[in-house]
């Protein structure tokens, strides 16, 4: 990977905001195991319990930050997680921590992964 640039960073430092919160990283790992035909919003309210206003509150957030893609099908809205996104925010957490620095063993990383 290419050495990361400011933007690169900051707009990694928002993605991780966003995902860091509880709700919000449920979502994420909801709508990752739902791949890639993601969920509407309806599914991601009764899955997870929490108040529709909660929920778009949430996903908002999640879509301004790009983790989380929206699509309309009809009254419905569709979520999907920006696979590309979090490859790229992975890609530049592995590389900084596993392959910069050893300050991680990359191969116990790698083994969580398979």
């Amino acid at each position: 990977m290419r050495r990361a640039t400011p933007e690169d960073i900051a707009r990694f430092a928002d993605m991780l905001a966003a995902i860091g919160t509880e709700s919000r990283l449920k979502i994420t790992q909801l709508l990752l195991t739902a791949h890639p035909e993601g969920m509407v919003a309806g599914e991601i309210q009764a899955e997870l319990g929490i108040s529709a206003s909660n929920l778009s509150h949430h996903l908002e957030k999640l879509k301004h930050e790009g983790v989380v893609h929206v699509t309309r099908e009809g009254s419905f809205l569709r979520y999907t997680v920006d696979t590309e996104a979090l490859q790229e925010l992975l890609t530049f957490l592995f590389s900084e921590c596993c392959a910069r620095t050893k300050a991680i063993n990359a191969d116990k990383i790698i083994q969580l992964c398979r």
